[in-house]
């Protein structure tokens, strides 16, 4: 087995984790001096969201130099040092890579407007389509972040594809110069240090066609963009040439995917994908954030005893930076609020598969209380609040709508502390904090047995000291509707893993078997047969 299949990542968002210089925004140096308290966790590897050079249009996923560092996050020198420091603690980092689009500022795209140049190729550029004398884009194709996926350059009376916004110009994968462009940004960061990459919006790189696509609520135009073969034969040959060389752990973020369509993505291109249906189908209609309906725990536990069956391996997860809050979503912010963190931690951590933490989310931190939208940073939650006012919701409709999908939830300044703006720092930082960092923070968490740190901390060491839990085969049983329960099995181990994902008392079809070594509540009596609302408990048979 591969250093991956055993080790817990942690996903870490520079800007709102710790901030050393105290200008109001995490730091490489901050990441640094907190090294000690992901170690104390269990912590075996970081997934660092982007650091590199960037517009910041969208925070970081708009690269303007794939081989520097962004200057509000430190300094080339700085990310040695994280690099250092981490592996003296046996921690390995891996970067983000964002080669779907670059910012609109990166020398590449500048340079690409004169129709001459060597690097008009890099981009997508096309001609408008003139309708009644009226320059109109080349197709019907949207925008992920809502509106036209294509923007008319007045330098050069042409239109350039954004999938994303206006800022982000995807690149031109046709273009075999590309490629290798890509393949020198791998080596440069493989040959420093970096155990590998998480890949953003992967399976979108390589665009088919650019005719007119059949008309969808949204992502029309994905018929021609997502999991092409293309795709396919630009990360086999990246795998080849850069990545398998290196020996570099791979996982890609790749939307809409099918399961079969993710079982393509590993054979010999990417190492793992992130499944995101267990996101995008239990608590919103038709896949869209905005559009929220009652989270059903049924729904959920068939998706992931899906994934679980049919996948070989794959990263498990219930927070990132693109999603809200977990026990906001999942769990209960109020009477079982300790309870619920535990049993999606236990969830999280006792499936087969690489667990991936947010940050924050071993703290148990909950979606902020955003009052108006001059409190939200994220250019995409805007846009889908400035597209529902066009649609004429009402301002108060329209900003609780899109609070049920801000990215920004999950990208509130770490609450270190009690102390001012969450010990973070002491001037304004670039985003709000979560209103309750002063019940919701690191010390407090740390100083308290029974807190969500600790119950995540045990979990991971039993996980890590138990390769039953790691390797082992899953086998499921059916206590209930509502009852997520699967064995785990390897050599002469097993564990017993019961959660109850609903806030709701259920009886269950027969007793919990086994030694119970390992639960949320205070006691728990297997001879009841009935959980409590969101109990989870691990035993050892």
């Amino acid at each position: 087995m591969e250093w991956w299949n055993k080790r817990v990542f942690y996903q870490i968002y520079p800007r709102s984790f710790c901030d050393a210089n105290n200008d109001g925004m995490g730091d490489i140096q901050g990441i640094i001096s907190k090294l000690p308290y992901l170690k104390e966790l269990g912590i075996g590897a970081i997934w660092l969201s982007p650091v590199t050079a960037s517009s910041d249009y969208d925070n970081g996923y708009d690269v303007s130099d794939y081989c520097d560092i962004n200057p509000k996050f430190g300094t080339m020198d700085d990310f040695k040092a994280l690099l250092k420091e981490a592996d003296k603690l046996d921690i390995k980092i891996v970067m983000d890579l964002i080669i779907n689009h670059t910012s609109d500022q990166h020398r590449w795209f500048i340079e690409s407007k004169n129709p001459e140049s060597p690097y008009h190729n890099y981009y997508v550029w096309k001609e408008p389509r003139l309708v009644k004398g009226k320059k109109l884009p080349p197709n019907n194709w949207d925008s992920l972040f809502l509106g036209s996926a294509w923007k008319y350059c007045e330098e050069n009376g042409l239109y350039y594809l954004h999938l994303f916004t206006e800022n982000q110009p995807d690149l031109n994968y046709n273009n075999p110069e590309v490629i290798e462009e890509v393949k020198k940004i791998l080596k440069f960061w493989l040959d420093m240090g970096v155990a590998g990459f998480r890949c953003d919006v992967i399976n979108c790189i390589y665009k088919t066609s650019y005719e007119d696509a059949k008309k969808r609520r949204i992502k029309t135009g994905k018929e021609f963009y997502l999991s092409q073969k293309g795709c396919h034969d630009i990360l086999k040959e990246l795998n080849r040439d850069i990545l398998k060389p290196y020996n570099a752990f791979t996982v890609g973020e790749t939307m809409d995917v099918s399961l079969e369509e993710a079982k393509d993505f590993i054979q010999d291109e990417l190492t793992l994908v992130f499944p995101f249906e267990h996101h995008t189908g239990v608590d919103c209609w038709f896949q869209i954030p905005v559009l929220k309906r009652k989270y059903k725990p049924f729904r959920i536990i068939k998706i992931l005893k899906k994934w679980q069956t049919k996948m070989p391996w794959t990263p498990l997860f219930f927070e990132n930076h693109d999603q809200a809050r977990s026990v906001s979503r999942f769990g209960d912010e109020g009477k079982y609020y300790k309870e619920s963190v535990k049993m999606l931690a236990t969830v999280l951590l006792t499936q087969k598969g690489t667990p991936f933490i947010y940050q924050g989310e071993e703290i148990g931190l909950t979606n902020t209380d955003f009052k108006s939208m001059d409190e939200i940073d994220d250019i995409a939650t805007k846009n889908i609040y400035g597209t529902l006012r066009r649609l004429k919701f009402g301002k108060k409709r329209a900003f609780k709508m899109t609070m049920n999908y801000a990215r920004d939830h999950a990208r509130t300044p770490i609450p270190w502390d009690d102390s001012e703006n969450g010990g973070f720092c002491t001037v304004k930082p670039w985003l709000r904090l979560n209103e309750k960092y002063k019940e919701i923070n690191v010390k407090k968490n740390l100083s308290e047995p029974d807190s969500c740190f600790n119950y995540y901390k045990k979990l991971i060491a039993l996980r890590n000291e138990e390769e039953a839990l790691q390797l082992g085969d899953i086998e499921f049983a059916d206590l209930g509707k509502d009852i997520f329960a699967y064995y785990r099995k390897k050599d002469d181990k097993t564990f017993f893993i019961v959660s109850n994902m609903s806030g709701k008392v259920q009886k269950i079809r027969e007793e919990v078997r086994g030694l119970p070594i390992l639960f949320n509540y205070r006691n728990f009596n297997p001879q009841q047969k009935i959980l409590r609302p969101f109990e989870s408990v691990i035993t050892r048979i």
